[in-house]
């Protein structure tokens, strides 16, 4: 699926009925909690990705915490939970949770930088069109643009055909045994919600001011690298990138994940610190 996200939609759907998913709430699965530290004036928001939850952003979160700043990590809404409480909901539910997250946090801190993985990704940049006064982006493989219409067809397709749910698309490591904590299915209609959120996002790509550290897998099976080399091309902030040459999608639980966590922190509370915070 060349120019779009690599979602391996081939077989194995599920047949779910919306109406009898509508109010499910099942208890947070062990892991996916959400995560709150108090610290200092400098806040950072981090948000996980599609299907996923704060478990693959834990390790990134409490690496901010250890250096000080005050962090939010919310569960965004339909994840963590059973994927029946995910097949209802859209990119309204999700960026609503974190907008609500960042004015809260905002509140609070001097300054917040906003820290993303794949769909986390998207909203941090959402987030940066709509606040310009965030002060600074760490994103890993974040997703800017909508897929190819050959692959959005074909999740429309099997929307139609009255499928609810396709194959996951989780745990896109490339270190043996570490595993996501991400649903086992693909929420379609859900997905159609956040392709059309991110073709949105990238014509807004060039109103984001706010520097950017942007980390990018070479081997990425979810979301193309030309996701990133657009958002560096297009954004009017100040942009360090760096290349993953060992890990997968979720390269915040592979290989470089130490390295994502330090340079974060590095970068955060340097420009945190510039802003006055």
């Amino acid at each position: 699926m060349p120019g779009g996200v690599r979602w391996a939609l081939a077989a194995g759907t599920i047949a779910l009925s919306p109406v009898a998913c509508r109010g499910v709430t099942a208890p947070i699965l062990p892991g996916a909690e959400p995560y709150s530290a108090i610290g200092d004036a400098r806040g950072a928001l981090v948000l996980h990705g599609f299907t996923g939850s704060p478990q693959s952003m834990r390790g990134l979160a409490l690496a901010l915490a250890d250096a000080g700043l005050t962090v939010e990590m919310p569960l965004l809404p339909g994840h963590g939970t059973d994927i029946t409480d995910m097949v209802p909901s859209s990119w309204e539910d999700w960026s609503a949770s974190a907008d609500t997250a960042y004015v809260e946090l905002a509140a609070r801190c001097e300054s917040v930088a906003v820290v993303g993985l794949s769909m986390g990704g998207t909203l941090a940049v959402w987030l940066a069109q709509r606040h310009p006064e965030i002060a600074a982006l760490s994103l890993v493989n974040p997703l800017v643009s909508s897929p190819d219409a050959d692959t959005v067809g074909f999740v429309q397709m099997m929307v139609d055909a009255g499928d609810d749910v396709g194959p996951g698309i989780g745990s896109d490591i490339a270190m043996e045994g570490q595993v996501e904590l991400a649903y086992p299915g693909f929420p379609l209609r859900a997905a159609l919600s956040l392709f059309n959120a991110a073709k949105d996002v990238e014509l807004g790509l060039d109103s984001v001011i706010c520097p950017i550290l942007l980390f990018t897998s070479t081997q990425d099976h979810v979301v193309p690298p030309a996701n990133s080399d657009l958002l560096a091309e297009t954004v009017k902030g100040p942009v360090e990138r760096i290349t993953l040459e060992r890990s997968y999608h979720v390269a915040t639980l592979d290989f470089d994940k130490d390295e994502i966590e330090a340079r974060t922190v590095a970068f955060v509370s340097e420009v945190l610190a510039q802003s006055g915070a």
